[in-house]
C-alpha cells in the first residue's frame, strides 16, 4: 500500500476514511451523524451502516504518523457520529494533534497505555474498555457522558491540567473494578460529577492539584469490593461528596459545563441529586487542604462495611450525611480543625468509632444539644474510653462553655464507674449523689448548709456538761455543729463538751459526713486543676 506524496490518503481506504484523512489535514470536524436523532445515539442497539465506519488502523496512522496540515491549518482529529472497528492501539505513542471524538462508537477496547497526548476528549462515546495506564497528557483528559462496559484503567496516569469525567457510566472489569486510577496525578481539578459506576472506584495514592468533585455521583460496589477505595488520597483543596443540581436542561440530557453542574440559573424541574455510595468507602490517611464535604451524602453499607476516615487530615470536615442504617463510620486517628456536623447524621451505638479523633472546634449545622452530643460520644465508646470525653470537654472549655465541659467530665466519671468493682462503684455513687464528683461545687455547699442547720437545731435541745469545769467556752450549738462538719479547722467548740447517748452518735455522724464532703470536693478540685 502506498501513500501519495502530496499527503493524501493511502490506497485502499474507504470513502469515509479518505474524507476523514482530509478533514484531519484541515483540522475540521468530520461529521457522519444522521439527520435522525435516534440513529445518532451511540448507546442504542441500532446498527450503523458501513458509510459511518472507519477502521482503527487508519485512525492510528493519522494520530501516530499522520500527514502534515495544509498551509494555514492545524492538523487535528475531530470526529462525530463514527464507528471505529478493530482495536485502536496507541500504546507508547506520542500523539501531538488535538483529539476530540463526539458521539462515536468503538467496536473494541481503546489501548493507550504509556501514550503521550496533548489534549484528548471523548464525549458521549461508547467504549468497551479504556486501557490507559501511565498515560500522560499535556492538557486535559475529558471523558464526559461516555459509557464504558468493562472498566477504565488510569493507573499512574499524569494529567497536565483537568480530568473531566462528568456523567460517565462505567461497568466493572473482570476483577470488579470500574475505575482503576491508583497513583493518578491531576495537576488541576478532577471533575467526576453525576457519574454512575458499577464496581470499585480505586484512587489509592492519587494526587489532585486543586479539587476533587463527586457531586451527585452514584457509586455501587461489585462483588466483595468497596464502592470507593481511596487511601492516601491527596487533594490540595476540597473533596466534594455532596449533591448536584440536575434538570432536563443541565442534567443527564444536556451538555456538561466545563466545571460541572451547579445551582446557578436553575431550570424548571431542577432537583438536587445527592451523592450515593452503595458499598464501603475508604479514605484512610487522606490529606485535604481545605475541606471534606459530605453534605447530604448517602452511604448504604452492609453490616461489615465501613465509611473509613482513619487518620485523615483536613482543616474542615462537613459531616451532614444521611445516617447510615448499617455498617460503621470510623474516624480513628483523624485530625481536623473544625467539625461541622448535625446530630441526625451520626450512626447509633456500635456504628461509630473515633478513638484518637482530634478536632479543635465544633460548629453544629443545626441544633445539637449537649445531651445528644453525649449520646454521640457514648455511641462511639461501647467500651469505656476516657479520651473522647476529654477531647469534647477540652473543645467546649476552649470555646468558653465551661459548664458544658464540666457536664461532659461528669458523664465520663459515670461511665467509668460502671467498670469499677462493687466497693469502688458504691463510693462513686456516693460522690455522685453528694457533690457530683466535685464538678458541681454548689451541691456541696448546699449539703453543708443543710447539715449545719440540722445540727444546730438538734444541739440546741441539749446543754452538755463541759469536759473541764474551769476551762470551757460558752456553749454555742451553731458553732459546735460547724466545728464538727468542717475537718482540720478548729472553731473552739469541739473537745470541750461531753455528749452522751444519741447525741454522741449525732456528733459522730456529722464528723463522718463532713469528711466525706471534704474529700469529694478536694478530689473534684484536684481534677479541675489537672485539666487546667
Amino acid at each position: 500500500m502506498t501513500e501519495p506524496l502530496d499527503g493524501g490518503p493511502p490506497d485502499g481506504v474507504s470513502p469515509a476514511e479518505a474524507a476523514m484523512w482530509n478533514a484531519f489535514r484541515d483540522g475540521s470536524t468530520f461529521d457522519l451523524s444522521d439527520t435522525d436523532p435516534l440513529q445518532n445515539n451511540p448507546f442504542s442497539p441500532f446498527p450503523w451502516g458501513p458509510e459511518r465506519i472507519v477502521r482503527a488502523w487508519v485512525v492510528a496512522r493519522l494520530l501516530l504518523n499522520g500527514p502534515e496540515a495544509r498551509p494555514g491549518r492545524v492538523a487535528a482529529l475531530k470526529l462525530r457520529g463514527l464507528q471505529i472497528t478493530g482495536t485502536l492501539k496507541l500504546a507508547g505513542g506520542s500523539i501531538a494533534p488535538y483529539v476530540e471524538l463526539n458521539g462515536c462508537r468503538f467496536e473494541s477496547e481503546l489501548l493507550m497505555p504509556e501514550a503521550h497526548f496533548a489534549t484528548l476528549r471523548l464525549i458521549s462515546c461508547a467504549v468497551p474498555r479504556i486501557e490507559a495506564a501511565r498515560l500522560r497528557t499535556e492538557g486535559d483528559l475529558h471523558l464526559p457522558r461516555c459509557r464504558v462496559e468493562h472498566g477504565i484503567r488510569l493507573t499512574d496516569a499524569q494529567i497536565g491540567t483537568d480530568l473531566l469525567i462528568n456523567q460517565i457510566h462505567v461497568r466493572p472489569d473482570r476483577r470488579g473494578r470500574a475505575i482503576t486510577a491508583d497513583g493518578l496525578s491531576v495537576a488541576q481539578d478532577l471533575q467526576a460529577e453525576l457519574i454512575e459506576t458499577y464496581g470499585e472506584v480505586s484512587l489509592r495514592g492519587a494526587k489532585v492539584g486543586v479539587s476533587l468533585s463527586l457531586r451527585g455521583s452514584r457509586l455501587r460496589a461489585a462483588g466483595d469490593r468497596r464502592a470507593l477505595n481511596a487511601p492516601q488520597l491527596s487533594v490540595e483543596r476540597t473533596l466534594y461528596l455532596n449533591g448536584a443540581w440536575v434538570s432536563e436542561a443541565t442534567g443527564n440530557q444536556g451538555a456538561t459545563p466545563p466545571f460541572g453542574v451547579n445551582a446557578g440559573g436553575l431550570a424548571r424541574g431542577s432537583r438536587l441529586q445527592n451523592f450515593e455510595c452503595h458499598g464501603g468507602a475508604r479514605l484512610d490517611d487522606g490529606r485535604f487542604g481545605d475541606s471534606v464535604d459530605l453534605d447530604g451524602a448517602r452511604f448504604v453499607l452492609g453490616p461489615r462495611e465501613e465509611l473509613s476516615l482513619r487518620r485523615i487530615t483536613a482543616p474542615e470536615l462537613r459531616f451532614h450525611a444521611e445516617r447510615p442504617e448499617e455498617g460503621r463510620v470510623v474516624l480513628n486517628g483523624a485530625k481536623v480543625v473544625t467539625l461541622i456536623d448535625r446530630a441526625s447524621s451520626w450512626p447509633g451505638p456500635g456504628g461509630l468509632a473515633m478513638g484518637g479523633f482530634v478536632y479543635e472546634n465544633l460548629v453544629p449545622h443545626e441544633e445539637f444539644p449537649l445531651s445528644r452530643r453525649l449520646e454521640w460520644v457514648a455511641s462511639a465508646t461501647p467500651e469505656y474510653s476516657p479520651e473522647p470525653y476529654e477531647r469534647l470537654a477540652t473543645v467546649l472549655r476552649n470555646s468558653g462553655e465551661d459548664a458544658d465541659a464540666r457536664e461532659v467530665l461528669l458523664a465520663k466519671q459515670r461511665r467509668r464507674r460502671e467498670t469499677l468493682p462493687l466497693a469502688a462503684k458504691l463510693w462513686g455513687y456516693l460522690q455522685d449523689w453528694t457533690v457530683a464528683y466535685g464538678y458541681r461545687p454548689g451541691r456541696a455547699a448546699l449539703w453543708m448548709a443543710v447539715l449545719w442547720a440540722a445540727g444546730t437545731f438538734a444541739f440546741a435541745a441539749v446543754e452538755p456538761e463541759p469536759m473541764k469545769k474551769e476551762e470551757h467556752p460558752v456553749w454555742n450549738p451553731a458553732l459546735y455543729a460547724l466545728d464538727l462538719l468542717v475537718p482540720v479547722i478548729n472553731l473552739g467548740q469541739e473537745g470541750y463538751w461531753r455528749l452522751d447517748g444519741r447525741w454522741q452518735w449525732a456528733a459522730a455522724v456529722l464528723v463522718l459526713l463532713g469528711w466525706i464532703l471534704a474529700t469529694t470536693v478536694a478530689a473534684g478540685a484536684s481534677r479541675l486543676l489537672r485539666r487546667g
